[in-house]
């Protein structure tokens, strides 16, 4: 009980629960599900953090590709690290490569955000008339 206690207190609570944290899998959802989720959270907190795990590399790097291209965010930070995971089909332990990306804002994220909601809106009235 003393191990679980003492585990539980070493935990950085604000380091694990980011608000602004998305962690990508390659396989759960689509890409641009990543990328609209992205800019939600860059309007909601200026910044976004992309996680990804092993294979899910790419992913990540793709989808701040996206939206470094669109002129929607600047890059502030990238880490790479390796963590220790288990193996589920063998039991033993193995290394898996991580990345962090720390995206920002662009001085002019929030004009190209209302020009994109303001094309929506038009081509919707369009499709109704």
């Amino acid at each position: 009980m003393e191990e679980i206690t003492e585990g539980v207190t070493n935990i950085n609570i604000t380091d694990s629960h980011k608000k602004n944290r998305i962690q990508v899998s390659n396989t759960k959802k689509p890409l641009f599900f990543y990328v609209n989720l992205a800019k939600r959270y860059m309007q909601q907190h200026n910044e976004v953090e992309l996680s990804a795990l092993g294979m899910a590399i790419a992913t990540v790097v793709t989808i701040a590709e996206i939206l470094k291209n669109n002129g929607l965010a600047v890059e502030k930070k990238i880490m790479t690290s390796t963590v220790d995971m288990k193996d589920e089909s063998r039991g033993r332990p193995t290394q898996k490569a991580k990345i962090e990306i720390l995206l920002g804002k662009t001085e002019n994220f929030d004009e190209l955000m209302a020009a994109a909601a303001e094309e929506r809106e038009a081509a919707n009235a369009e499709e109704q008339s």
